[in-house]
């Protein structure tokens, strides 16, 4: 993926967004707020995670998508880090495996899916993870949740593939991130900045002569 967008010569920023329960958002916070913000420190991107008490929350990650990666890479290290914890205490002798759950517009799981499914086949084998595209939006929303579970190595790279998929979906012009015309209209981008959509994208041009 980073060599795609480097051959633009395009700097590009994504913002993905997790779905976590209580007790998965506790461990990504941490202590006083430690483990999370050990997690921005390293990876560079930014974690934000919303409020509430409602038994599930959203945990938007954003960055170049290097810092995407190993802000994901974080997260599933330290979720398996806590399955292990857990199984020392129990008699399962199979380890789990790890599970992220990413918030995806119900607009782009096509893309993802593929034609006749060919595509998250792809991913499948590709990265060994297993992914599953929820055939109903979230309530009251029109998103739908695509679970990601293997190990923590499978879950990156399959990560990495999903943004890809998402990537390929647009055309990027100047200030600009223009989808093409059948996905959605031109969006401004102090416009995109702020837009709902869980993923997204905007364009620094650090190289134009490699357009």
């Amino acid at each position: 993926m980073e060599s795609k967008v480097s051959e633009g010569g395009l700097n590009v920023t994504l913002t993905i967004r997790l779905l976590m329960h209580g007790k998965e958002v506790g461990s990504i916070i941490g202590k006083k707020g430690e483990t999370v913000k050990k997690m921005r420190e390293e990876s560079g991107a930014r974690i934000n995670i919303s409020e509430g008490n409602c038994p599930e929350r959203i945990v938007t990650i954003t960055g170049p998508t290097d810092a995407i990666f190993k802000a994901f890479a974080m997260i599933a290290y330290k979720f398996e880090e806590d399955i292990i914890n857990s199984m020392s205490n129990s008699t399962a002798t199979s380890k789990p495996p790890v599970t992220l759950r990413l918030v995806v517009p119900a607009s782009q799981c096509g893309s993802l899916i593929g034609k006749g499914g060919s595509k998250i086949k792809e991913i499948r084998e590709s990265t060994g993870a297993q992914v599953q595209v929820a055939g109903d939006m979230l309530p009251n929303s029109t998103e739908r949740a695509v679970t990601i579970s293997g190990t923590p190595d499978a879950i990156i790279q399959c990560v990495k593939q999903i943004c890809v998929v998402m990537l390929e979906a647009y055309t990027i012009q100047g200030q600009y991130a223009i989808p093409h015309p059948d996905v959605w209209m031109p969006v401004p981008r102090p416009v995109l900045m702020n837009s709902p959509f869980p993923m997204m994208l905007t364009s620094e041009v650090t190289g134009m002569g490699a357009l």
